[in-house]
């Protein structure tokens, strides 16, 4: 994915745009590679993109790693980071993947879901 849209919108914008990308995909016209996450409240956007959930999510765009490598990046608790990166992930902004280390055990790698990010937020 290359990009990840986060805005706010009416319900009728929410289903004007699925009808226009399916007579997109009815007419075989190329689609946009973007997934677009709207809100209909801008509180609600801001109730998931707090200022400490958009560090984290910059410093895994800086550098995909591990929720305790992260952590120790942003000098904060492990746990905090943790659940900030759960909510990012069930919003789709991260990606969390299970990789082997060589010679012993796993870690969880945090990486983000899209290489670009476009916020945009409109009180209506």
């Amino acid at each position: 994915m290359s990009k990840i849209i986060v805005k706010t919108a009416t319900e009728q914008a929410f289903f004007k745009r699925g009808r226009d990308l399916a007579r997109k995909a009815d007419a075989g016209l190329p689609l946009a590679e973007e997934k677009v996450i709207s809100f209909e409240d801008p509180a609600d956007l801001l109730s998931l993109l707090t200022t400490a959930r958009l560090d984290v999510y910059r410093a895994v765009k800086e550098r995909p790693e591990s929720i305790t490598g992260v952590a120790a990046r942003l000098h904060r608790d492990r746990s905090a980071v943790k659940r900030d990166v759960d909510a990012l992930a069930r919003a789709g902004l991260v990606e969390i993947e299970q990789k082997t280390l060589p010679g012993h055990g796993w870690m969880k790698e945090v990486r983000p879901a899209a290489a670009h990010l476009r916020l945009i937020a409109e009180v209506m």
